[in-house]
């Protein structure tokens, strides 16, 4: 008997109630949380969207769907709680732990389903993902791509709708455009299906020569020199993905990168290439090549952050839940097995739990900095071209800042401070200089 004939009973009420509990307990985590980064380049900008606006590109990324999302919640909820934004964001992470349970169950069974879909449930090394709304965009251009890979099987057409879905939210979504490409290609009988496909590829063609390739590039700016450290790049980033299953990250990443590889040649070597397998594959390493064209000159080891070990993490779990399918579950290799994916939940939850604290204390120095903001808006010696701070909300002036909580409400308002030293800091960094 091996694991993949094991039957547990409700296996997908089970993680629907897991998901359930762990993503209204980051909900109550998360409660103090404000607005931050990136978020602000949205909100400021937002009372000036056209309909070209929409189809901008945020980070050279396609982020269409993601600002509908943002316009819709900051003409209803505004600014005055963040708690709306958060639950768009954990929704997107439900859905893709309950997604990836189907995924793996149809090829796995029950029980390494229930693994994976646990350990992406508190997978602590991707914590920027599941502890900034913003990333929404990513999480759910994820969730659309796991759906289209579950429709691939039987509809095509759909997977084809859903990962336009995907890849408006997000440009993580090429992952799956890749995956869906490769596993038909491998496929006898189903190239044709790759037809569905066209309209997708070629409206996203059409968006990079119309917006796309005018999208700002982070400082310093990529060169040809990035085509050297791409390797690196992807090396890095993949062995980051696979340590970032049982809650570890560094240079460990580098022996669970190589256990990982060996264990699919060993597999591909007795039972042939899986198309499925080989999709989910060449779209982990697309994402990091692509990634690296215009990341590499930040440093190789960029390709580690969590955001990207989130969606690393993720494809390693279908990859390796796919292999481990024959092991046998009898003897020792029961507890073994229990053991293994109980230290990797438990890793990740206490690593998820770790930075859910350090981020509380920081989005205290961004209330800090908004009530610094609401403070000095009438003082004479305000600096109109000033940075309230610049690691919290950079690039934002006081004018842009006045008008946008003047159209959707004050996110400090009635808050107390609790970080005084910034906010003291940050007036003074908003008064000019001698006043």
């Amino acid at each position: 008997m091996t694991v993949r004939d094991v039957r547990v009973p409700r296996a997908r009420l089970i993680i629907a109630a897991a998901a359930l509990i762990a993503c209204a307990a980051l909900l109550l985590l998360t409660r103090t949380y404000t607005f931050y980064f990136d978020e602000w380049t949205f909100i400021t900008s937002a009372p000036d969207w056209t309909l070209r606006s929409y189809f901008e590109p945020h980070n050279e990324h396609p982020v269409m769907l993601l600002k509908g999302v943002y316009a819709v919640l900051l003409d209803t909820v505004g600014l005055r709680a963040y708690w709306p934004y958060m639950a768009g964001l954990l929704l997107a992470h439900a859905a893709n732990v309950v997604l990836l349970f189907e995924l793996v169950r149809r090829r796995a069974g029950d029980l390494i389903a229930i693994a994976a879909a646990l350990i992406l449930l508190v997978l602590g090394a991707g914590w920027e993902d599941l502890l900034w709304a913003f990333q929404l965009g990513w999480l759910a251009s994820m969730a659309f791509g796991l759906g289209a890979m579950l429709a691939l099987e039987r509809r095509p057409g759909v997977a084809a709708l859903l990962l336009t879905l995907s890849l408006a939210f997000a440009g993580t979504g090429i992952v799956f455009a890749v995956a869906a490409t490769v596993q038909l290609l491998l496929t006898p009988g189903r190239r044709r299906d790759l037809t569905w496909f066209a309209p997708p590829f070629l409206a996203l063609l059409v968006w990079y020569a119309a917006f796309g390739r005018f999208g700002g590039h982070p400082n310093p700016q990529p060169t040809a020199a990035n085509l050297l450290v791409d390797p690196l790049y992807t090396v890095w980033g993949l062995g980051q993905g696979a340590a970032g299953i049982v809650g570890a990250s560094g240079w460990i990443g580098y022996p669970l990168l190589a256990a990982a590889v060996a264990v699919l040649a060993w597999r591909w070597r007795r039972h042939g290439i899986d198309p499925f397998a080989a999709g989910i594959g060449a779209g982990l390493l697309a994402f990091f090549l692509v990634a690296g064209l215009t990341r590499a000159q930040l440093g190789w080891q960029q390709s580690g952050a969590s955001r990207y070990v989130y969606v690393a993490a993720l494809l390693w779990l279908v990859l390796v839940a796919d292999a481990a399918r024959e092991v046998p579950w009898r003897g020792t290799w029961r507890p073994a097995i229990v053991a293994c994916v109980f230290l990797a939940c438990f890793n990740g939850a206490v690593v998820l739990f770790e930075y859910s604290s350090a981020k509380t204390l920081q989005m205290q120095r961004a209330v800090a900095d908004l009530q610094a903001l609401a403070s000095i808006r009438d003082d004479p010696c305000l600096d109109p071209g000033s940075d309230a701070d610049v690691l919290i909300m950079p690039g934002i002036t006081p004018q842009a800042y006045y008008r946008a909580v003047d159209r959707y409400g004050d996110p400090a308002a009635g808050v107390p401070v609790r970080d005084q030293a910034d906010y003291e800091a940050a007036k003074g960094r908003l008064k000019r200089a001698g006043c």
